[in-house]
């Protein structure tokens, strides 16, 4: 397998040096002959979305202009956008990774599937309906927005499987509690992706609408969401190593980590057609779990654990790197808090402050103060920084039907 691994990417670093595309110039030197073992292949370039983004409009695709039958784009809204041409080829390889995905977490032909992640460019909504399509279940392409619609057909279409943003998937839990639906509500699983969620989160989540959750994974990049999905075992995410090489690096030196150290996830694609990427850096956090550690389900995929967060969401506050990530811990630690927060960094009066907005169930005073103290002990301990915490009541933080921003950074 590893041998078949080597020998597909080095067809693939041929396709791309041949093309006249970014690869072209970045791999010229590159004799692929002298790639004879992994350690070879680590020596080669990373690439990086900048990179993408300088190949603009078409300059990533590999083949000619009549093959390609669609593009995608990130969802980033700065820079140039990335354009992501796909063949027939390529749609269809990912309808196949994504109906694994489904099959893996256990959704079947005879399933709902309920799906509230956007549509058009962004590769999403459209990944979600062509795994389902695959798969041979019932399809119901809702998208985002309009929650009371929403509603309304996930009773009266009976809907099982809710695919969502953690953000929207929340949001729905919400009214649904607030409107008293449960026994009107059939859902059975969640499959969440597009954004990294915290413990709480996901905990309300799963409470409130009685669902088993699922994370899955992927980029726009390479393909969009279905390259990985935990099964019910729940001990980290398959991927599909038939179709990607993942290595995991040391996001400041590039060196390649062992497997269960965490460091920034690199993706080679091995069968992409219109589009391959070469050690392609995706700036997320996650680690490859042990092989000698199976997961008890038995499948052969390798795992990836759930993505802690993404090296571009540092931010450095009094001299510390603090992570969205690190403030979901520290708010799993303390009781009588939920699962949103937000966090406001200025600049007053010469130094930095940072105010964490939480929300909690609590609204006596006293009570209030205390959990708030709890708060601002436990970041210091945990994060290093002192905090002024502001507890506020359940709901009052914004709701997003997309991704929540978590960290306003207004030094700037």
């Amino acid at each position: 397998m590893i041998s078949d691994i080597l020998e597909q990417i080095k067809i693939q670093i041929k396709r791309v040096k041949t093309a006249n595309g970014f690869y072209s110039q970045k791999l010229k030197d590159i004799n692929i002959e002298d790639i004879k073992e992994f350690s070879d292949f680590e020596q080669l370039p990373f690439s990086e979305k900048d990179n993408l983004r300088e190949a603009y409009p078409l300059g990533l695709s590999v083949v000619p202009e009549e093959r390609i039958v669609r593009i995608h784009s990130s969802s980033g809204t700065t820079g140039t956008p990335v354009i992501v041409p796909y063949t027939q080829k390529d749609v269809d390889d990912w309808a196949l990774l994504f109906k694994r995905c489904y099959e893996i977490a256990g959704v079947s032909p005879l399933d709902r599937i309920h799906i509230t992640p956007g549509y058009g460019l962004w590769t999403a909504g459209i990944g979600f309906q062509l795994g389902a399509e695959k798969l041979g279940a019932m399809t119901i392409p809702m998208g985002p927005g309009n929650t009371n619609k929403q509603l309304n057909f996930m009773i009266d279409l009976k809907s099982t499987v809710l695919c969502a943003t953690s953000s929207y998937a929340l949001l729905l839990a919400e009214e649904i509690s607030r409107r008293g639906l449960h026994d009107k509500i059939h859902l059975k699983k969640g499959i969440i992706g597009s954004e990294r969620w915290g413990e709480k989160m996901r905990e309300r989540i799963a409470t409130e609408l009685g669902v088993e959750l699922y994370d899955i994974y992927g980029l726009t990049e390479i393909y969009g969401p279905g390259i990985a999905i935990n099964c019910t075992h729940h001990t980290g995410m398959h991927y599909f190593n038939d179709f990607l090489y993942i290595e995991v690096i040391d996001p400041k030196t590039g060196k390649v980590l062992p497997e269960g150290q965490t460091g920034e996830l690199v993706i080679t694609t091995l069968k992409k057609d219109a589009a391959p990427l070469i050690r392609y850096r995706t700036h997320d956090l996650s680690r490859i779990i042990p092989s000698n550690s199976p997961c008890p389900c038995g499948r052969p995929y390798p795992r990836i654990d759930v993505i802690l967060g993404r090296t571009d969401d540092m931010i450095k506050v009094k001299g510390v790197n603090i992570f969205p990530a690190q403030f979901d811990s520290v708010l799993k630690k303390i009781k009588d808090v939920s699962s949103e927060y937000q966090i406001m960094i200025d600049h007053l009066e010469g130094k930095d402050t940072v105010t964490l907005f939480f929300e909690t169930p609590v609204a006596e005073h006293s009570m209030l103060k205390r959990i708030e103290a709890d708060v601002k002990i436990q970041c210091k301990s945990d994060i290093g920084i002192s905090v002024n915490p502001k507890g506020v009541a359940i709901g009052e933080l914004p709701r997003s039907e997309k991704k929540t921003t978590r960290i306003f950074d207004n030094r700037y």
